[in-house]
């Protein structure tokens, strides 16, 4: 693109490494500057509109431009700009954040560690595993499984469960591959043999983690961590029984269960949580992006008290608990964190959003019925379409992506935001989006998805 060294475009080329970016790509075709939002509508540095249709990075769960958010801020900053957690000093807006937290993820009594980020509240779920399993005299169970295309996080050990390539590839991980295990990727369109239902898909897989367990030793086994929908992963839906099932292996073998809420908790799956929405019974949550509508970084690992009490009653034999951010639970985050669950609770945005699910998954499902799309699946207000160059067969591009970017340029050039993840669009907007935004949304991927099928023939992507 021609640029003048002025442009910020051209700034940006010449200043910024851009994460989780095709770097060659963005030389070439340079970035979107975004330059103001409100609601769930933002406007680039040109002032083209476009409608949020992926709510950030699945984390504005309020939109944009909120009031009440940015006063909170401003209110907590001119009272206690910042202050830390570290050797037993605490403040009001914290305990109440914890307090809040632990009513409403009902997994037991329970005790919350604040961090930043999604990624270091599953690190710290890493480590404390390890370390649980330490104070209970129990070293050699250290080995953590995830899934093959989960997403949980990008530090060095939260990377190492994140079971997608380029999360591994030229960064040496995972880390140590004796304690990272890989199981099945829980999706029935991509993995089911000819003919298993989705009830028979789950107790295969359900039957290969046990063999797994039994092959790698049980007593080697900390944990077992999972998103109840992949998202970055591409929005997997698990099958019918899948976690019923998976959860009965789990407590057969005495392995802790992870459970990964970043992008599914706050409403986004119809219910307050993921885990409810499956009802699953995990020993220890994440929670990150919407805790805060993503107006302030945060994060969560809210833990059984049994395991707190494990680590707590070990104390005199392993010193300080040494493990912690500076940022962690910092208090305007709090603060902003606290108002913004006062407005779920208040406004019932939870429930508005679960009102808004039927038509959001109704519009979604139609694209069942497009050349280029093998499935469409969602649930609440989150989902995708898998693009395929033949339906019948379910047969992926020759050229993983291509077919995905383009069609993502047709949805910006149409006022649109979503996300291409390879060759799957992913949807998640705001919880406060309309029902007419709703339409606007689809409205617009409509016609980007007819561009995409004209450009497909033209290119010859589609297989007979």
């Amino acid at each position: 693109m021609a640029l003048k060294m002025g442009d910020i475009e051209a700034r940006d080329l010449d200043n910024l490494f851009h994460p989780w970016t095709h770097l060659g790509q963005h030389k070439n075709n340079g970035p979107m500057v975004l330059e103001r939002a409100e609601g769930v509508y933002m406007y680039d540095n040109h002032g083209k509109q476009y409608l949020e249709g992926l709510a950030g990075l699945w984390c504005t769960a309020l939109g944009y431009g909120n009031e009440e958010l940015a006063q909170a801020a401003y209110d907590q900053i001119k009272q206690l700009s910042y202050a830390q957690l570290f050797a037993s000093k605490s403040y009001e807006v914290g305990i109440e954040l914890a307090e809040k937290v632990n009513t409403l993820i009902p997994i037991g009594k329970s005790r919350v560690l604040f961090g930043n980020s999604g990624s270091d509240a599953n690190d710290t779920q890493i480590k404390l595993a390890w370390y649980y399993n330490n104070v209970l005299g129990r070293p050699e169970k250290k080995k953590i499984i995830s899934r093959v295309k989960a997403y949980h996080g990008i530090t060095l050990a939260a990377g190492s469960l994140t079971g997608l390539p380029p999360a591994h590839n030229g960064f040496d991980l995972p880390i140590r591959e004796d304690r990272f295990l890989y199981t099945d990727t829980p999706h029935h369109y991509r993995g089911a043999e000819v003919g298993e239902s989705e009830t028979d898909f789950a107790s295969r897989l359900a039957a290969n983690l046990e063999s797994m367990i039994q092959g790698e030793g049980p007593e080697t086994i900390a944990a077992f961590i999972a998103e109840p929908i992949m998202g970055a992963g591409g929005v997997i839906l698990p099958p019918e029984t899948y976690f019923k099932k998976i959860q009965e292996v789990l407590n057969k073998y005495d392995i802790l269960f992870i459970d990964d809420e970043v992008i599914c908790g706050f409403g986004r799956t119809g219910s307050p949580f993921g885990f409810q929405s499956y009802h699953l019974s995990p020993d220890s949550v994440s929670v990150a992006k919407a805790i805060t509508s993503a107006y302030q970084p945060l994060s969560a690992v809210v833990v059984k008290e049994e395991i707190y009490q494990a680590i707590a009653d070990a104390s005199d034999k392993m010193g300080i608990f040494g493990h912690g951010y500076t940022w962690g639970g910092h208090p305007v985050s709090c603060a902003v964190a606290l108002k913004t669950l006062e407005i779920y609770e208040r406004d019932k945005i939870f429930d508005k959003a679960a009102a808004l699910a039927p038509q959001f998954q109704a519009r979604l499902a139609k694209f069942s019925d497009h050349p280029m799309v093998g499935e469409a699946r969602g649930m609440g207000l989150i989902g995708a379409v898998e693009l395929v160059s033949n339906k019948r067969r379910k047969s992926p591009f020759e050229v993983p992506g291509k077919v995905g970017g383009q069609v993502l340029n047709f949805c910006h050039a149409n006022g649109l935001i979503c996300r291409a993840i390879g060759d799957v669009i992913a949807f998640c907007p705001p919880l406060i989006i309309t029902s007419e935004q709703i339409d606007e949304l689809f409205d617009k991927f409509e016609k980007s998805m007819s561009q995409s099928l004209d450009w497909a023939k033209k290119e010859g992507v589609l297989l007979d």
